[in-house]
């Protein structure tokens, strides 16, 4: 029988192979943070450099700088690296300012809402 060394077992941790690269991780709440992967432990708590929160609305979209950035690994949804070779996004979106964002945010969130209420008033009208 053969018993794995410490080498083999730094290689199979996943996110060892992510370090000083950098990544998109997607949080439980739906943000989504772009940094590089500078530490970890076995929960996957993560330690991002140079982090940015970033936040679409539609067509729209801002980085938002956050600095060094720990992330609780229960936290973490999907972790990914990012090709620096390509472009992040699609050709149709354009790059707003921080205030621009979250007004389109604040927007969108009420339209939601107005959505949702509106569906709830005509629940009581049975299509089916």
């Amino acid at each position: 029988m053969s018993w794995a060394g410490p080498e083999d077992v730094y290689l199979s941790t996943s996110l060892a192979s992510y370090l000083d690269k950098k990544l998109l991780v997607l949080l439980r709440d739906g943000r989504k943070l772009l940094g590089i992967l500078r530490s970890f432990d076995q929960f996957a708590n993560a330690v991002l450099e140079g982090a940015c929160e970033r936040v679409i609305v539609g067509e729209i979209y801002c980085d938002i700088p956050l600095g060094l950035y720990v992330i609780r690994g229960e936290n973490v949804v999907l972790i990914g690296e990012l090709d620096l070779e390509k472009d992040e996004l699609p050709l149709n979106m354009t790059r707003v300012s921080v205030p621009e964002i979250k007004r389109a945010q604040k927007a969108d969130r009420e339209a939601s809402e107005l959505k949702g209420t509106m569906k709830r008033r005509m629940d009581f009208l049975d299509m089916d």
